[in-house]
């Protein structure tokens, strides 16, 4: 099994839902997600952001569970955000989803996604 260190290094200022760095040992298995979108398993998308984003967590998990993993196993995530105003939804979703786990994190406002009604979408690498 896998250990995880976290390394918040003093002389970078404290990070706030992340981690500056993860030092991984023993990696057994190493799962590369592709960005998750608020797509649900209907092809319905929701109309608000908020609902993508609960959505797109929705489907992180799923990935991560078909693998014998959880958010626990996540060490980096990037996300997309098209509208600048989502980033408190966001954190606050990202924060209750992974429950005081912080994996490295990169997040970006861009100008749209794949389809434009898409709102966010989350990548990530998750180890075991």
């Amino acid at each position: 099994m896998a250990t995880i260190t976290s390394s918040n290094p003093p002389a970078v200022r404290a990070p706030t839902g992340y981690t500056h760095g993860l030092v991984l040992e023993g990696v057994e298995r190493r799962l590369i997600i592709s960005g998750q979108v608020g797509l649900a398993p209907d092809g319905s998308v929701p109309s608000t952001g908020e609902g993508q984003i609960a959505q797109a967590f929705a489907n992180l998990r799923a990935v991560l569970e078909a693998n014998g993993m959880t958010v626990h196993n996540l060490v980096k995530t990037t996300v997309f955000l098209t509208d600048r105003s989502l980033l408190t939804s966001f954190r606050a979703a990202r924060d209750s989803v992974y429950a005081g786990h912080a994996p490295c994190s990169t997040l970006l406002f861009v100008a749209g996604l794949a389809d434009p009604r898409f709102m966010v979408e989350i990548e990530a690498e998750a180890v075991a």
